[in-house]
Order: C-alpha cells, then structure tokens, then sequence
C-alpha cells in the first residue's frame, strides 16, 4: 500500500490527507508517485490520441463511485489511468496540430507544483506578499514589452476570453463617462448604453461579441469589418464603418485589433487603426492571445503599433508555452482600472488603497485567483525570454515551410500564406468540383483522423465551406511529421470517395 493508504474510513485519519508540517513527507511520497507515473505516460505516448469515443469513454466514468473513496494514493492512479490518463489528448505530441494548446515548458510545470501546494490567493496582500509583488512586476515587464509607458498596469487572468471582457468593461465605462460629461445634464446612462458600438475584424474572436453580451450591449452592437485576402481588418472599411457611425449618432466605444488571428493567425494593420482610433476618439484594443509569442521573438516588428493600444491581451499559455492557466489584459493608463475597483469591508477596505496596500483584488473582475503568474516567473528565471522567442520563432518557421509544401500538393487548397502558425487548407476531390462533395469529404477526413488517433488536426469554416486546420505550437514537429498527416488526410479522403455512389450513366 502506498504512503497514503488507510485500512477503515475513521475520522482521525481524515487530517492526515492535509498538508502541513506533520503530512509533508505524505505529500512529498503522494506527488513523487504521481509524477513518476505521468512521466512513464508522456515518454512512452506514441500518438496524440487513443481515438475512444464518447460512448465508449462514458460508461467507465459514469460507473465510478465517488461515495466509495479508494483510500489508497496509488489505487486512484491506477483508476485515473482507466478514466482520464490512456485517453487523454496529449498536446506535447507532436502530430497534435488542431488548436491553440501548446507544449509547456518544465520550468513553468515546477511553478505549477509550487503554487499549487502553497496555494497563494492573489487577491490581497494579507494573502499572497511576494505572490503580489511577482505578479505586479510580470505585468510590469510585459508592458515594457509592449511598449506601454510608465502609466501601464494590468492583471493576470484566467485566459483570453476573460482578458478581452475586462477590456471592453474599461472601454465601454471610460465612452459612457466621456459622453455622459459631454452631455445635457439631464442626460443619464440609458440614453448612452445603446448608442456604443465595438468595431472588430471579421476574422476576430468571438469572445468580443460575448463580452459585448455579457456587458448588457448585445451581440449586434459589434460591428464586424470586412478583411482583405490575407484576412486581416480593412482600414478602409474601418475608416468607413467609423465615419458611418459617427453620421448614424452611435459612439464607437471601442476598436479592436487582432495580432493573430485564431484561424489564420492574421496580423491586423495596427499603426494604421491606431491613427484611426486616434482621429474618432475610439479606443483601442489589440487582442494578441496568440500573437503575444512576438514579444520575444526575432520578429517582434509584426507589433508594430501595438505600443499605442489602450488595451492588450495576451496569453502566456498559447505562445509562450505555458500550462493553462496563464493570461493578462494589460492597460496604458493604470487609472482605468478603477472602474472594477470595489472595496469591501472584510476583505480590502478603502483605508488599505490610502495606505498604499497593493491589493490585486483592486483591479481585478476576479476576487480569489490562482498565482499563475509564478509559472512565467520561473520561466524566465529559468530559461529565459530568448529562449521562449526561439521556440515560438520556430515553429513560424515550420509553418512556412509547411505551406510551401500545401501550396505545391494538388491534393489541396490552402487559403492564405501564415504570418503565424496556422494554415488553413481542404482536400479537393480531382474527380469532382463539387464544393458539397468537398464539404463531406473534409469533414469525414478530420473525423476518420481523429477516430484513429494517429493525429489531430482542428476544422473550420470560410466562405461557409468546409476547412481543415494546422496549428503549430510544437517545436518538435518535423515537416515529415506534417507529411504524414497530409497523407493520412489524403488516405482518409480517398477512402470515403470510393464508398460514394457513381452518378447513374445517363441512357443514350
């Protein structure tokens, strides 16, 4: 029996499952056992996935007691690998190329083991001390980064989704303000709210159309801006679309730039929509969950313009390899973050912001958050930002020479050439132009695929039409390994094809 196992469920033993100074060498058996057997999986995975199916999956973790407690560490191993570790779709693989989950760095997995055993709060001083002040100086370094200025400050979040809520919560309350004094003195916030609108590229993700829900505006207060062919925002149609507004008497609250698109990691002009965001008063975000990789990267100069955000997104936990959850919205003006500043009694009353207490809680839509921000730190400590930017630089690469070898296959279509690490491309029937006979085949491919396990590639829609996608994020996959999967594309596609009926010989 392992170091945590016990003979009869008795309320005495029960505090031995806490950790403290009397169960450290518990815990330190318990953790080393799990690590041992998570190491053993991920050395000796030979593909991204098992293919089980729901069905399949289901019945096993539905048949699991959790009122019959095992009391036994390596007992619950043993069944977690039964329930969850055979079956796990595991990123690190390099023929997983669906969507935007990285391979993470070993440096940001001891941070992850750090905090999690500590298990700092970092909403309040009182909670946290250095977690707060590692965090404000990671919020500190990646606004230099950017570019931000002396007044910058920011937050870590739970990911990008919630990094772009805050965002247009600051845009929308700084363009209610603005007009509100602008305004009549009788006129109230009512009148306001429905006039705001969010400008944003087609192409951009759809957590601005639910911020904009979420914030009582509703979907159709956002704007969506025609792209170009290489799908990135027009400025000529943003220019239009702003000028539209302003003639229509709506305020465009807010103007939000892509630095890397989900899809097609496609770079919107950003000095370009600043001017504009500049000329109409509007302010401006740049979402670059994806695209913030170039922060430490060869090709940083993809940025340019990003310096004159108001806001920023970006996710440590897509390009910077890190574990989930690692994000943060960044602002130029520190001040704006006011407008999620609550004070309550018990926790941080407003006697601490006068005596200069930094309580993250302050800033933050979020009151108890994971001190995520250690996974970074250790990065960086440890391997270092350049060592980062190589490993993002080269899967670009890969890329590039991976749409090199989509453009010149006839077997494929790719739509655009990557300034990032995706691709989007379909198989195309030789025999058959038909775009629904496209449609299915693609479909079936993506599916039979992942059915196998021998890789994962994510789908997608242009033009309304059936897509495959690559994204890359794993610097050990090889352009034989991307070889490979095109062809057990192309196997797959084959294979549906010839179970299709033939078209019935018209008589003569």
């Amino acid at each position: 029996m392992s170091l945590l196992a016990h003979s009869a469920e008795d309320p005495a033993d029960s505090r031995t499952y806490l950790l403290n100074n009397g169960t450290a060498h518990r815990y330190h058996s318990a953790v080393t056992e799990s690590v041992t057997r998570i190491s053993a999986k991920i050395a000796g995975t030979a593909r991204p996935f098992t293919g089980i199916s729901v069905d399949d999956l289901a019945p096993a973790i539905a048949g699991v007691d959790l009122d019959a407690p095992l009391h036994d560490a390596a007992a619950a191993l043993d069944e977690l690998e039964e329930v969850y570790l055979r079956d796990a779709v595991y990123f690190h693989h390099p023929r997983y190329l669906a969507h935007l989950n990285c391979p993470v760095v070993i440096p940001a997995l001891v941070g992850e083991a750090v905090l999690s055993a500590v298990n700092s709060s970092l909403d309040t001083w009182d909670q946290s001390a250095g977690g707060t002040l590692i965090e404000r100086r990671l919020i500190d370094w990646t606004a230099a980064r950017i570019g931000l200025g002396e007044l910058a400050d920011g937050i870590f979040t739970s990911g990008g989704s919630q990094s772009n809520l805050q965002a247009m919560l600051l845009a929308r309350d700084e363009a209610c303000r603005r007009a509100l004094a602008d305004a009549s003195p009788d006129a109230r916030l009512t009148d306001v709210l429905p006039r705001l609108r969010i400008l944003t590229s087609a192409c951009s993700h759809f957590s601005i159309r639910k911020s904009a829900t979420l914030l009582g505006m509703g979907a159709e207060a956002v704007i969506a801006v025609p792209v170009d062919a290489e799908k990135r925002m027009r400025t000529d149609a943003l220019a239009d679309e702003l000028a539209r507004c302003h003639r229509d008497g709506l305020i465009p609250m807010a103007v939000v730039a892509t630095a890397g698109t989900t899809d097609f990691g496609s770079i919107d002009p950003l000095p370009e929509t600043a001017d504009l965001c500049a000329r109409h008063g509007a302010w401006m975000h740049v979402d670059a969950a994806y695209g913030c990789g170039l922060l430490v990267s060869r090709r940083r100069d993809l940025l340019d313009g990003i310096e004159r955000a108001d806001s920023v997104t970006v996710d440590y936990h897509k390009s910077f390899f890190q574990p989930v959850s690692s994000s943060a919205v960044l602002v130029r003006d520190r001040a704006t973050l006011r407008h999620v500043t609550y004070h309550a009694d018990y926790l941080n009353p407003r006697r601490m912001a006068e005596a200069r207490i930094p309580n993250q809680v302050d800033k933050s839509i979020q009151t108890t958050r994971r001190f995520d921000a250690l996974k970074l730190w250790l990065t960086l400590r440890i391997m270092g930002a350049g060592a980062v930017g190589e490993l993002f630089d080269e899967v670009v690469d890969r890329t590039a020479d991976a749409w090199k070898l989509l453009h010149d296959d006839p077997r494929f279509e790719v739509v655009t050439e990557p300034r990032l690490s995706t691709l989007v491309f379909r198989y195309v029937p030789s025999a058959d132009p038909d775009p629904e006979l496209a449609d299915r085949v693609n479909l079936h491919a993506r599916e039979a695929l992942f059915a196998s396990g021998d890789a994962v590639v994510a789908g997608t829609k242009v033009d309304g039409r059936h897509y495959l996608k690559f994204t890359l994020l794993n610097p050990e996959t090889t352009l034989e390994d991307i070889a490979t999967v095109l062809d057990l594309i192309a196997e797959h596609a084959g294979a549906f094809l010839t179970e299709q009926p033939r078209p019935a010989l018209s008589a003569r």
